[in-house]
C-alpha cells in the first residue's frame, strides 16, 4: 500500500515538473498574458492567467481520459485541431496588429468587462495550442501509472491548474507595474505589431504544418 502511494506521489512530481518546464517556455500564451497585463490592468492580466489555468486543467483532464490514444488512433482529429488552432492564432494576431495604432483609451472599457474578455482570451489561447495538447497527452501517457486512483487524478488536475495559473499570474503582476505600463505606452504601436506578428507567424506555422 505504501509503495503504491509512493509511486503515485512520484508520478505527480514527475508530471508536474515536466508540465512546469513547458509552461515557462515562451509562446503565444506568454505573449497574450504579457500584452494584456501592460495594456489593460493587473486584474485583466490575472484573469488571463486564470483562463490559462482552466485551459491547462482541461488538457490535463483530457490526457487522463486518453487524449494521446485519440490522437494516435485518429490522426485527422489532431490535424483538425492544428488547423483550428492555427486559424485562431492568425485571426488573433491580425487583430492585435490592426489595433496597434489605436490609443489605449479607445480599447479600454470597464475593468469587469476587460477581465471577462481577458479570461476568455487566455482560455481560448491555451485551448487553441495543439503543441500544449500533445505535451500533456505525451507526458501523462509516459509518466502516469497504468492503474491510478480518482484521488491521484483530482490532485493532478489541481496541481496543473496551480502551475499554469501561478506562472502566468507572476507574469501578469510583473508586467502590470507602472514602470512596465509606461514603457508599453511609449512604444505601443511597435510592441503590438511585434506581438501581433509573432502570434500570426505561430498560427501560419501551424497551418503549414498540418500536411506533415
Amino acid at each position: 500500500m505504501e509503495q503504491a502511494v509512493l509511486q503515485q506521489l512520484l508520478s505527480i512530481c514527475a508530471i508536474a515538473g515536466a508540465i512546469a518546464a513547458g509552461t515557462v517556455s515562451p509562446g503565444p500564451s506568454f505573449i497574450l498574458v504579457a500584452r494584456t497585463s501592460v495594456s489593460f490592468s493587473r486584474s485583466a492580466g490575472l484573469a488571463a492567467a486564470l483562463g490559462m489555468g482552466v485551459g491547462g486543467a482541461t488538457f490535463a483532464t483530457a490526457a487522463l481520459v486518453g487524449l494521446n490514444s485519440i490522437f494516435t488512433a485518429v490522426p485527422k482529429v489532431y490535424m483538425a485541431f492544428k488547423i483550428a488552432g492555427g486559424l485562431y492564432l492568425v485571426i488573433l494576431g491580425l487583430r492585435i496588429w490592426l489595433n496597434s495604432s489605436k490609443p489605449i483609451d479607445s480599447t479600454v472599457t470597464s475593468d469587469k468587462k476587460n477581465s471577462k474578455n481577458a479570461f476568455l482570451l487566455g482560455l481560448g489561447t491555451q485551448l487553441s495550442n495543439p503543441k500544449a495538447a500533445v505535451v500533456y497527452a505525451s507526458v501523462f501517457a509516459a509518466l502516469l501509472p497504468k492503474v491510478y486512483s480518482l484521488t491521484l487524478a483530482i490532485i493532478l488536475v489541481a496541481v496543473i491548474f496551480v502551475i499554469e495559473t501561478g506562472w502566468y499570474s507572476i507574469v501578469a503582476v510583473s508586467l502590470s507595474s507602472q514602470k512596465a505600463r509606461g514603457a508599453y505606452l511609449r512604444s505601443k504601436k511597435w510592441i503590438d505589431r511585434f506581438a501581433g506578428g509573432c502570434v500570426t507567424a505561430l498560427g501560419v506555422k501551424l497551418l503549414l504544418s498540418f500536411r506533415q
